[in-house]
């Protein structure tokens, strides 16, 4: 038989179908583009609603620093998953930390808001947790690097 023919078809999923079990695991990029616009639309239209309730707009408030604040997070669980921080820019984190400490102490030294100041200390800490653990994988390794060369030879005998 033709190899061809033998060809395994995955079924193509859109964000249209409304199944949650493969949300954002589209098959095309403007399912992503239609996701982003709905969302959108509907946090626009219930802002709109609610803009006149304090309680509506300070939550919203924190939800947006908080998830800023967490945007480390996915890295920081990746290394930890992977037991290495294995290319990933070190130089990159320290840009990271070094911008969330700055800001942090401007929010403090500012007296803004204390959703600001929590949510930035929240972020450094995350950036310092991925610093170590660079250091940390990098001086107590646990798996080889894709990068060494087996102790053994490969060369046939």
């Amino acid at each position: 038989t033709d190899n061809k023919d033998e060809e395994v078809k995955t079924p193509r999923k859109f964000f249209l179908d409304f199944d949650l079990q493969y949300f954002w695991l589209w098959s095309r990029f403007i399912d992503y583009i239609q996701c982003v616009l709905a969302f959108t639309v509907v946090a626009a239209y219930i802002t709109y609603l609610l803009i006149d309730s304090s309680l509506f707009v300070e939550t919203l408030g924190f939800f947006a620093v908080f998830t800023e604040a967490m945007l480390g997070t996915p890295q920081l669980y990746r290394n930890y998953e992977n037991k290495s921080t294995e290319g990933m820019s070190i130089t990159m984190v320290l840009m990271w930390a070094s911008g969330d400490t700055f800001k942090t102490a401007y929010f403090i030294l500012n007296q803004a808001p204390f959703q600001f100041w929590i949510c930035g200390l929240l972020q450094v800490c995350v950036d310092i947790t991925i610093l170590f653990q660079a250091y940390y994988y990098d001086r107590y390794p646990q798996k080889p690097s894709s990068h060494t060369v087996p102790s053994t030879s490969t060369k046939a005998l």
